[in-house]
């Protein structure tokens, strides 16, 4: 049996690991407005669930631009040395990729609309960052 040549990532509450989700919330914030997706949000999860450190939300335009942004993402991850998982793609009204300890979120406007999930996932004690693009 062959060695695999998947990177194991630290845990996020080591240094290294807090690091690593750090420079992989940013890799995903600058790819989002690289590809000029609309009304980025940044909700930091730490401490209300283990599912990830940070969740992400933003829009496209269209199904089209939904589909490229989450593309071109997944794309930046895995050229980073990282992990990509993406959900939705085939209608791309509402894409998740999850990449590890940042869960994006990319909608059409009318679909996040809908769903609110700021709302849902936002503490008032701790405010979102909105990324003005």
């Amino acid at each position: 049996m062959t060695k695999s040549n998947v990177k194991a990532l630290k845990p996020a509450t080591s240094k290294e690991g807090k690091a690593e989700s750090d420079a992989l919330h940013a890799l995903v914030m600058k790819s989002l407005d690289d590809d000029q997706a609309q009304d980025i949000i940044s909700i930091p999860l730490h401490g209300k669930s283990n599912i990830a450190d940070h969740m992400v939300i933003a829009e496209g335009r269209s199904t089209r631009q939904v589909a490229a942004i989450a593309q071109k993402l997944a794309e930046r991850v895995k050229q980073a040395g990282g992990t990509a998982r993406i959900e939705g793609l085939a209608n791309a009204d509402w894409v998740l990729i999850d990449v590890g300890d940042v869960i994006v979120h990319i909608f059409r406007p009318e679909v996040r609309s809908f769903y609110n999930l700021e709302r849902m996932w936002a503490v008032d004690e701790e405010p979102v960052e909105v990324v003005e693009a």
